[in-house]
């Protein structure tokens, strides 16, 4: 038998991580995370060690359901991964979905993943206890793919959902 290279449970079938032809067994539950889309549960938990695995094929499939995983956890994992530029470009081949949805800051201003944006408003933070002051750089900022009020980063190392019509690009 065969173990799965992402969560090692038993019965795996070969899968070809496009656009190369390397191939990774994956089982039932992965193949489909794969295929449709992976959606937020204790089973993709195990991406935490794919990441770091030392094939670059099991790293791409990691990187992928990861950055399609819409939760904290799977954010914070991909700040701190680590892939060679060729195999990271290799993950992005094929992950980049068509964005249908348009984030933009208080200035109209198109925002993409990544960029850094300036807090223009001080806003109290729900649950946190503390004020985002105004003036605040914002770095590494996420995209709500289906919301395009919404963009998420770290202030003061708390992960935060920041509306952007608060926000301008720097």
């Amino acid at each position: 038998m065969t173990q799965c290279a992402l969560c090692k449970a038993e019965e795996a079938t070969p899968l070809a991580v496009a656009p190369r032809a390397d191939e990774v067994a994956l089982c039932a539950t992965c193949r489909a995370g794969v295929e449709n889309g992976p959606e937020d549960g204790p089973h993709w938990q195990c991406l935490n060690e794919a990441i770091w695995s030392t094939e670059p094929a099991e790293q791409v499939l990691a990187w992928r359901l990861l950055n399609r995983l819409n939760a904290a956890w799977a954010r914070d994992l991909l700040d701190i991964a680590y892939l060679e530029p060729d195999v990271l470009d290799w993950a992005q081949a094929e992950a980049a979905p068509a964005e249908s949805v348009v984030h933009r800051d208080c200035n109209g201003a198109v925002l993409s993943d990544g960029d850094t944006v300036t807090l223009i408003k001080a806003l109290p933070v729900k649950g946190a206890g503390f004020t985002a002051k105004q003036g605040t750089a914002v770095r590494k900022i996420s995209l709500e793919p289906d919301n395009a009020d919404h963009i998420s980063g770290r202030v003061e190392g708390q992960r935060i959902v920041i509306l952007t019509k608060y926000v301008k690009k720097a």
